[in-house]
This record gives C-alpha cells, structure tokens and sequence, in this order.
C-alpha cells in the first residue's frame, strides 16, 4: 500500500513564502499533474513531498518509498551508464533490474557509455530509469519530458502507467502534457504577497 498526503503545507524556499495551505492525498494507483508558472514552488513541493526539505507548516504523510527525479541525474559522470545505476539500485535494494529499466526507457544500448557523454534527452531518461530501478513505490518526476522526444515521452507514459497499475503513485510537475491514468491535476496557486514585498 502506497500513499501520499499534504496537510496544510506551507512551502518556504531562499526567504520566500512559495505557497500555503496546500492539500492532497493520494493513494495507489494515483496520479498527480502538478502546473502552474514558474516560480510557484512545484519543484519545492516535489522536495518537499520526497523529504528533502521540510514544509514550514503542516504536514507531509508518505507510505512507502520515495524516489525523485529532477535535473540532477545523480549519477558518477565517469562510471559507465549500467554501473552508475546499478550503485543506486544496489543502495535502493534495487526493485526493477537495471536491465530491465533501461529498455523500457529506451537506452539499454548505453550502457557502456560514461554518464557524462549523454546528451541532456539520454540524462533524463537515466534518470527516470534510475527511479523505476529504486523499487520506490512513490514516485516524483520534476518535469520529466523536458530534453524527450516523442519517442521517450510515450516510453515515458508506459513505465508510469505500468507503475500505477502495480500500486504505485506518481507526481509529475511539468508545463507539457502527460497521459497518466488516474491523473488528478492540481494547479498551483500564484505565491502569496510575502511582507517583504510591500
């Protein structure tokens, strides 16, 4: 069993009051489409969500693990692309082969390519294949189509759609359009004034 709750989660970031009072809850099987401009604490909130930066206010609830995937792949640029992830898969305890990840995103034949000679497209699914190899059952994509073609986006779409029908729960923040099944989507609201502003 797989969940995810915001409380009243208030999100301050460098000083700034990004949002508040935000709420959702999620639970296997379940989606979430984060939008909104730039600026309104997306990535903050996925953060947040992932246990990397603690809310101001209210309270997260996850059950079950949590794995994150943002523009920092998180990977030794100079290890071979199969070894980089098989050190995160061994120290996640490792859910999907590596083998099995990297087809499914498209880049099995990478894999002994150093990390630090793929192109920005190559990282991102890296890093996705990095998150399905974790085992996590929650997890959190920080604009994952940014650098796919339309090729990876659709691979994209089957790996997350074939993690939620095992039980798992996925939230991406993304300006492109996603098709996820069991997809809430939730708009986040324009930062408030902070006092410092006026």
């Amino acid at each position: 069993m797989n969940a995810l709750r915001f409380e009243a989660v208030t999100g301050w970031r460098g000083g700034r009051l990004l949002f508040e009072g935000v709420g959702f809850a999620l639970g296997s099987g379940q989606a979430l489409r984060l939008t909104g401009p730039n600026g309104t604490g997306k990535s903050s909130l996925l953060r947040i969500a992932a246990g990397l930066l603690a809310p101001a206010a209210g309270r997260v609830v996850r059950e079950g693990g949590v794995a994150l995937a943002d523009e920092h792949p998180a990977l030794d640029r100079d290890l071979p692309l199969a070894r980089a992830l098989g050190f995160w898969a061994r120290l996640d305890g490792g859910g999907e082969a590596i083998e099995t990840a990297m087809a499914a995103i498209g880049i099995d034949g990478l894999a002994p390519v150093p990390v630090r000679m793929l192109s920005t497209g190559q990282r991102k699914r890296a890093t996705i294949a990095r998150v399905m190899a974790s085992g996590a059952g929650i997890w959190l994509l920080d604009e994952p189509t940014n650098g796919l073609d339309a090729d990876a986006i659709a691979r994209l779409e089957t790996v997350c759609a074939a993690h939620l029908g095992r039980g798992g729960i996925v939230v991406a923040a993304t300006h492109q359009p996603l098709a996820l099944p069991e997809c809430a989507r939730f708009e986040m609201p324009a930062p408030p004034r902070n006092a410092s502003d006026d």
